[in-house]
This record gives structure tokens, C-alpha cells and sequence, in this order.
């Protein structure tokens, strides 16, 4: 059995026979877990070790772990700062704000490594325009030479943990106000002006970027339909023009952004067509239902292989991370930065 497709949600702090019959179907490739999955490291390890056990090969577990107010697991993990704070680190002083973007990102991944998760969807390297209040301070910074500055050593960081980095959310979310989980952005800007937004994925690229997440947002310049849906994104632009070999995600399928496209199993075959390597389908179990029997049959070997370089490499147990020399100086650096005011930026 491969990988399939389709990234799904389980219930709750374990596994039910409904999520058991599903994560067995070859179809599905991946679990993603959220806030409600977590009651302590303990059971967390067990409930992953559930969903690796499901089937063979195991499944990819991922988890939206950014840091700041994007952090499914905080109580027993370090509470990680938002990328803005990093960003605003190059204002004072640029080499230590590399060292601690890699130092984030190493951490972040380390600590979920240690519980047997193979994917955190992160960096963000959309650029704060001001303009979106679902992206803000999730964001490095406006400037894409040092959104991609940071974004490259975090997912250095990341790299020597040993977990792939998931850039979002191509080709750039920041500059349109509405949020894509409720509502379809339109971003208007002609090509040439979105040059910038695509600047940190072209740098993030040529340090062997791993893998990329489409943004649900219409770049109505460009085509009429969601970049996540779009071969003219995903095809022409990002594996074409910018030469990108890795693993592309959709952007849950679940969300506002997406519903343009139809009901679910019309999003997951459109996004598919259109290049995608794989679509998250979360807090939706009919929705995962009915694309399952619609999709009977699909495969992608291309897709496969490139998914399963998504898994994360064996590192330190739990007990060893917290121990090591690594673990204790990046998080007390995380702690420094967390503790500092912010500099307060002009314009």
C-alpha cells in the first residue's frame, strides 16, 4: 500500500473505529491533528503511535505548529513566538536574527519529532502588507529579502531536526484583507506585482525547498480560478518557471476559500488535476466520506514519491531532547526573544 491523496482529522485523544476503517483506506496518505487531540505528551505519543500503526507504510501525521497564535500544543511544548518577532529581530540586529529564526525552527520541529510527528506546515513566508489580519504576525516581515533571510535559516533549522519544510501559502496571502478560511480573496494585483510575494519561495527553492502549500486565494489577473485549484500556479509558475520538484499541498479543502470549486470530492479532483500531491480535508467527516468513494481508484506514483520524503527522520526521544545541550540553548533563546519588547517599526 502508498500514500494516498487525502490528508484527514481524527476525533479526539484517540483513535475510534470510524478513524481506524478510514486511515486504513488507501486513499488517504496522511492524518493532521489539532488542539483537540492533545491532552498530555503521553497520550499524544500514543494517539500518533495509534495512527502510525493503522497501516503500512505509515501515514504522515502533521500538525499546524507555526508558533505564535498558530500552535495547536502548548502546555509540555515550548510556546513558540510569532514569525513577526523574528522579523522585527533584522531591524536590530540581522546575524543573531538568523540564528534564532534556525534555532526556532529547530526547535519546533525537534519537539515534535520527539512525539513521532512527521509535518508541521511552516514557515510562512507570505509578506505583511497590513492588509490581512489572518496572516499578521504570522509573517516574518513586508520586506521579501528578509522574509526570506528568516524562512531559509528556519527551515535550516527544521532540516537539522529532521523534518521537512512546508513554505505557505503560494504565491502570497498577505495582500488581500479577506480570510480564505470564511470568505474567497481577490487579490487584483497584475503578474508583475506580485513578483515580491514570490521572491522568498524562488530563494527557498534553491536551498532545496521540501515541500509548498497553495494559497485559496483568486489572482484574478492571472486566472479566475484559487491558486490551490489552478495549473497555472501550480504547474506553469511553480514547478515550470521556478523549477520546484517537491511535494505541493492544497490548502484544507474545508474552508470558505475553497467551496468556488463545488462540493468536496469536485475541490479534492480539481486540486488534484491541477497538481496537487495532496488535500487536506479537515473537520469535514462526510465531506472525507464522500470524496473517499469518488476518488475509488485514484493513484499518482509521482505524487507518492514525493510525499513520502515528507517523513520526518528519527531523532531524540522525549526524554533525550530535554536533556541535550541543543534543546536547552534554543529554548532558553526562545525564551529571550519572547521576554523582549518588540521594536516598533515605522510605516
Amino acid at each position: 500500500m502508498t500514500l494516498g491523496p487525502l490528508m484527514i482529522d481524527v476525533a479526539g485523544t484517540s483513535l475510534n473505529s470510524e478513524d481506524r476503517q478510514l486511515l486504513s483506506n488507501p486513499l488517504v496518505g496522511g492524518a493532521i491533528l489539532f488542539t483537540r487531540n492533545f491532552a498530555s505528551i503521553e497520550q499524544l505519543t500514543e494517539l500518533v503511535r495509534e495512527i502510525r500503526a493503522a497501516r503500512t507504510p505509515a501515514l504522515l501525521v502533521s500538525v499546524d505548529h507555526e508558533g505564535g497564535r498558530v500552535q495547536r500544543f502548548r502546555r509540555d511544548f515550548t510556546v513558540m513566538p510569532a514569525m513577526r518577532t523574528i522579523g522585527r529581530n533584522y531591524e536590530i540586529d540581522k546575524q543573531a536574527a538568523r540564528e534564532l529564526a534556525e534555532q526556532c525552527g529547530w526547535l519546533m520541529a525537534a519537539e515534535l519529532l520527539a512525539v513521532g510527528i512527521d509535518i508541521s506546515f511552516a514557515p510562512v513566508v507570505d509578506l505583511d502588507y497590513g492588509a490581512s489580519t489572518v496572516i499578521g504576525d504570522r509573517a516574518f516581515h513586508r520586506d521579501a529579502d528578509i522574509v526570506a533571510e528568516a524562512a531559509i535559516a528556519f527551515m535550516h533549522g527544521m532540516r537539522d531536526a529532521g523534518m521537512a519544510a512546508t513554505a505557505k501559502h503560494f504565491p502570497g496571502h498577505g495582500a488581500v484583507v479577506a480570510d480564505s478560511h470564511v470568505a474567497l480573496p481577490v487579490d487584483r494585483r497584475n503578474y508583475g506585482d506580485i513578483g515580491d510575494d514570490m521572491q522568498p519561495y524562488r530563494r527557498l527553492i534553491d536551498n532545496g525547498l521540501p515541500a509548498v502549500m497553495m494559497a485559496h486565494v483568486v489572482y484574478e489577473q492571472i486566472d479566475r480560478l484559487p491558486a490551490s485549484f489552478s495549473k497555472r500556479w501550480i504547474q506553469d509558475e511553480l514547478r515550470g518557471r521556478l523549477g520546484f520538484a517537491g511535494a505541493v499541498f492544497s490548502d484544507d479543502l474545508t474552508m470558505e476559500g475553497a467551496s468556488i470549486i463545488g462540493a468536496m470530492p469536485a475541490r479534492a479532483r480539481a486540486a488534484l488535476a491541477a497538481g496537487c500531491d495532496m488535500v487536506p480535508i479537515c473537520n469535514n467527516r462526510p465531506g472525507v466520506l464522500a470524496t473517499l468513494a469518488a476518488l475509488d481508484g485514484y493513484a499518482d506514483p509521482v505524487s507518492q514519491m514525493r510525499l513520502a520524503r515528507m517523513r520526518g527522520k528519527p531523532g531524540f526521544s522525549r526524554s533525550e531532547l530535554l536533556v541535550s545541550t541543543q534543546w536547552r540553548d534554543c529554548e532558553q533563546a526562545v525564551a529571550r526573544c519572547m521576554e523582549r519588547p518588540s521594536l516598533e517599526l515605522n510605516g
